[in-house]
């Protein structure tokens, strides 16, 4: 008797475990989620665009005249001085002459010797001139003492050698004139392996010194050869000197003012760079973005306030990100970006009360990259729902991940 009591007891026992683990395994499970509490800190609302490094102050080096370029002693990164000599440009030699060119040019070298030949004529001419009329002067005014010819005559004489003084001036000029006419038709006649070379080498060439301090950035031409006026040769500028230019959309740059920080990333250091605007262009152009779009860009000059030795290696016409910060809180109540979701025109969040989830519209002001400004709806310390997933709703039961 006492064992079948025994054997229905636990047959009974049998029948309520399996019962009450049916109902346990029936029970809907909370849903494991990750939470963030709502605190107060930093929140910067930024414009972010990529952006150009470039040399505060370059100078491109170029010809000042045509003629024939020393070949430049220079690599790419030299360090140069202000002043110091970067090349030398000599004027190109003469053409050479054809066989007609060169009778005429010798015809007109005869033709110059021979005005030569008659201005000499012209000037012994002159010269005889004035000798007559001088000796025939003094003879009027020996005269003129003991009264034998009138006052008249005297000036008469005077007159006549003060003319023929002025005749011997224009002869003579006349025959610096001729001279200087040889001298043009000869230096016409010169050809390239004629040219007279100066002792001076100084004075035969164009020195290019260097505008500014710097280091030598391009080379346009290393080589020697014939160049034109207003070639460029190569450009220069001072590394330390070093600014930063972001092209962004016009509706962003009216947003952006003068001294804003500036954050530098993603330029190749391990740590972002510090910044701040130094200007925005009053004009803005058309920059066709890679989808096609014309967009109206404006030119935001940007100066780094980092210490030089933190970005040493960066160069000019490298490429870096560049976030504008245009609104700062130290303490703002935030919310984390990964949290809101929208639900119609509002934002919305889950939060855990009481192991359940409850949906709550708040209103949101500046975002940063990883949280919104809390305006409304949420209070320091509740605890928010991050990522929430499909299987998250309005009452439904939740727990924190571990």
């Amino acid at each position: 008797m006492l064992l079948l009591w025994t054997k229905r007891a636990l047959l009974v026992a049998a029948v309520i475990a399996v019962a009450l683990g049916a109902y346990f395994a029936l029970q809907p499970r909370p849903v494991m989620v990750d939470l963030a509490r709502i605190d107060r800190g930093l929140i910067e609302s930024t414009i972010t665009e990529d952006a150009v490094t470039r040399i505060e102050d370059l100078f491109e080096i170029s010809a000042p005249i045509t003629g024939k370029l020393e070949r430049l002693e220079f690599e790419v990164g030299d360090l140069v001085e202000k002043g110091q000599k970067l090349a030398s440009v000599r004027p190109v030699d003469p053409p050479m002459r054809d066989a007609r060119t060169r009778r005429e040019l010798a015809a007109a070298i005869k033709a110059a010797r021979a005005g030569v030949t008659l201005g000499e004529a012209e000037v012994a001419r002159a010269e005889a001139a004035v000798r007559f009329s001088t000796l025939d002067l003094a003879r009027q005014e020996q005269l003129a003492k003991q009264r034998v010819v009138s006052e008249r005559v005297l000036q008469q004489a005077e007159l006549e050698l003060d003319t023929k003084n002025a005749q011997l001036r224009q002869a003579k000029a006349n025959l610096e004139f001729r001279k200087r006419e040889l001298e043009s038709a000869e230096a016409r006649m010169l050809e390239p392996t004629a040219v007279l070379r100066s002792s001076d080498t100084d004075q035969c060439c164009v020195d290019i010194l260097a505008p500014s301090a710097g280091a030598v950035l391009k080379l346009f031409t290393e080589s020697e050869q014939v160049v034109q006026a207003g070639t460029k040769l190569l450009e220069i500028g001072d590394r330390s000197k070093l600014e930063v230019v972001a092209d962004l959309l016009s509706e962003d740059a009216v947003r952006v003012k003068a001294r804003d920080l500036v954050w530098i990333e993603n330029w190749g250091g391990s740590t972002r760079l510090a910044a701040k605007v130094k200007r925005i262009d009053p004009s803005g152009f058309m920059k066709v973005s890679a989808l096609g779009i014309e967009e109206q860009r404006v030119n935001t000059i940007i100066t780094i306030t980092e210490p030089r030795k933190h970005w040493l290696r960066l160069g000019h016409d490298f490429r870096v990100h560049v976030r504008v910060v245009v609104w700062r809180d130290k303490s703002a109540l935030r919310v984390p970006l990964a949290a809101l979701f929208r639900r119609g025109n509002a934002w919305s969040v889950f939060v855990m009360e009481n192991g359940e989830s409850v949906q709550q519209n708040i209103e949101i002001g500046h975002r940063s990259q990883t949280h919104a400004e809390i305006r409304g709806g949420l209070e320091e310390g509740q605890a928010v729902i991050l990522h929430p997933s499909d299987r998250v709703s309005d009452g439904v039961s939740v727990q924190e991940r571990g």
